[in-house]
């Protein structure tokens, strides 16, 4: 148990023994009760607004209730001084001995310390990335696919069954391009000159393989021949090698899905029908008219009867059509049967979505709405594009791409690492730059120097004692003194954090957090420069020295386990 939620049952104590002596009715709802830390850290180590949320729906005074409280958490072990403020406002003060006991803790629990267990019992699918099977990753995707990992892992640290899915859009008129385009190298390959690659089909040099590979299968069986008898089979081959492709670069951000949902194979299923039928069962799908798009004129606008999802019952501004007047699916109706399909095996849902997809968030969330009785929580994440630059300058694009940056070569040239942190080092809704030059500078104003600085500084104290020859005492926590156990209360809100960050499905507050926690231990580091009787290790008190280094071995510990939750790895040596 963290030391938050230990004090969040002592509080919960605190009210069962004012309900049981009369001061607070029974039955009072206590889930808008918090403790957390108090924005001004000089009032105390923890906060609770329990007072101020209880006092009215109690009849009573929320000063006088924070005052009969006060004397009840006073009684708490632990607690050295407990004050009210404001309007009722409680603040505690906890003792040194509390400090040092969850240092000890976060040394028990290891690579375990922020991990729990209070999503245990509950499944959740996290769909991202979902690029369209039609070329290699750009760097438009991945900035959603390092969300979408970072955050099924860090739900998974909170003790979720995770699913991460991959939903193959290989059913719409791209994919139909992409054989048309694969025909094109596959006809290159068997030696026809076929110069430009036209408007409308894929240009970029990765599919030259792909048409190699497709002489060598079919010789020149397709040479000529009318599209009806090769689209299939090299709509098939060609997703197949860009699935193969698109794979490939994930492993380089060491991404890898539980599952990749087909859409071909969904409608082939009848699963859409199925998703249909159920809704007009519901009384939620009907044969009805769209009205004319704005602008319109009736003259410019044949009304046709459509099966129109009954969306604007769960917010949305209108209903929405889930087939085409020629019969076949609309996106969304196609999307309908996927969500429809997740969610029979899932608790939860959550999409990761490129920001261009906003005007599609409502209709979509009202379909699960529909289809789950409201049962099913549903988040779709929407994620900003990022802007490459190089040295402030605009990134030019790449040729054999096909006019991107692929995924590939960021990686290749600054590493996954630095990929990766970078990406969660903003809200995923805000716009970011990814600048080659400041993402490897070292310096205090990238985060992901400062953060792996740290952890190779806790990792060189190690090597210094031994270069020094000190053999150190087991760790007597009781010679560190305020500012250093300063540093322990900011580590011990890691857990809280990591739970935090999963119930509002926003990895990056790990970034935030672990970026705060190594400003706190270099400022530590520092202090030495200018007192070396600061420093980590001092030849001359061994003792002070092993419970320093147990200090910085245990942010080096939480510095890790954060990273992991991101997909980085901690460094242990590193220059400046």
């Amino acid at each position: 148990m963290t030391l938050y939620a230990r004090f969040a049952a002592h509080l919960d104590a605190a009210l069962d023994a004012l309900t049981v002596s009369g001061v607070l009715p029974a039955g009072l709802e206590r889930r808008a009760v918090t403790v957390e830390p108090p924005r001004d850290t000089s009032h105390g180590d923890l906060a609770t607004n329990a007072a101020m949320v209880l006092a009215k729906p109690a009849g009573t005074n929320p000063r006088a209730l924070a005052e009969a409280l006060s004397a009840e958490l006073a009684k708490v072990p632990g607690v050295s001084g407990v004050s009210v403020a404001g309007p009722g406002f409680i603040n505690l003060t906890l003792d040194d001995a509390t400090w040092r006991g969850e240092l000890e803790a976060i040394h028990a629990d290891g690579a375990d310390y922020g991990r729990s267990r209070v999503g245990e019992g509950i499944t959740v699918n996290v769909e991202y990335v979902s690029a369209n099977p039609t070329g290699p990753m750009h760097m438009g995707h991945c900035r959603g696919a390092v969300v979408g990992d970072a955050l099924a892992s860090l739900l998974e640290a909170v003790g979720h069954k995770v699913i991460r899915e991959y939903y193959v859009n290989d059913a719409g008129g791209q994919v139909d391009v992409l054989a048309r385009s694969a025909h094109l190298r596959y006809r290159e390959a068997l030696g026809e000159d076929i110069g430009e690659i036209p408007e409308g089909l894929y240009p970029g040099d990765y599919l030259v393989p792909v048409g190699r590979a497709l002489a060598a299968e079919f010789g020149d069986r397709y040479v000529g021949k009318p599209e009806s008898e090769w689209l299939v089979p090299f709509r098939q081959r060609a997703v197949a090698a860009m699935m193969a492709l698109i794979k490939a670069d994930l492993a380089l951000l060491g991404i890898h899905h539980n599952r990749f949902a087909s859409e071909a194979e969904l409608q082939a299923e009848k699963k859409p029908e199925a998703a249909e039928a159920w809704l007009r069962e519901h009384d939620l799908v009907y044969d009805g008219m769209l009205e004319a798009p704005k602008g319109e004129t009736p003259e410019d606008w044949e009304p046709v009867e459509l099966p129109l999802f009954r969306s604007t019952r769960f917010g949305d501004d209108q209903d929405r059509p889930i087939r085409k007047s020629n019969g076949s699916w609309t996106y969304f109706g196609a999307d309908v049967a996927y969500h429809w399909q997740k969610a029979q095996e899932a608790d939860q849902l959550i999409d990761i979505w490129g920001a261009d997809h906003a005007g599609t968030v409502k209709r979509i969330v009202a379909a699960v709405q529909a289809l789950t009785g409201g049962k099913t929580r549903f988040d779709v994440k929407l994620v900003q594009m990022v802007r490459l630059l190089r040295a402030g300058e605009p990134v030019k694009m790449s040729k054999r791409a096909g006019n991107f940056v692929t995924l590939a070569d960021v990686v290749r040239e600054v590493g996954k690492d630095v990929v990766r942190f970078t990406m969660l080092t903003r809200k995923a809704d805000a716009q970011m730059d990814f600048d080659f030059a400041k993402v490897v500078e070292a310096s205090k104003d990238n985060p992901v120097f400062y953060v792996q600085y740290a952890h190779a500084r806790v990792h060189s104290l190690h090597r210094r004692a031994a270069e020094a020859g000190l053999v150190l005492p087991p760790a007597d926590l009781s010679r560190l003194d305020t500012t250093e156990l300063g540093l322990v209360k900011l580590a011990a809100q890691f857990p809280r954090v990591v739970e935090a960050a999963a119930a509002a499905r926003e990895p990056h507050r790990i970034a935030f957090y672990l970026y705060d926690l190594a400003a706190e231990f270099h400022a530590l580091w520092n202090m030495g420069n200018d007192d070396p009787s600061r420093r980590f290790l001092l030849p001359d008190d061994t003792a002070l020295s092993a419970a320093r280094l147990s200090l910085a071995d245990a942010i080096g510990q939480i510095i890790r386990n954060g990273l992991a939750i991101m997909g980085v790895e901690a460094v242990e040596e590193m220059g400046g």
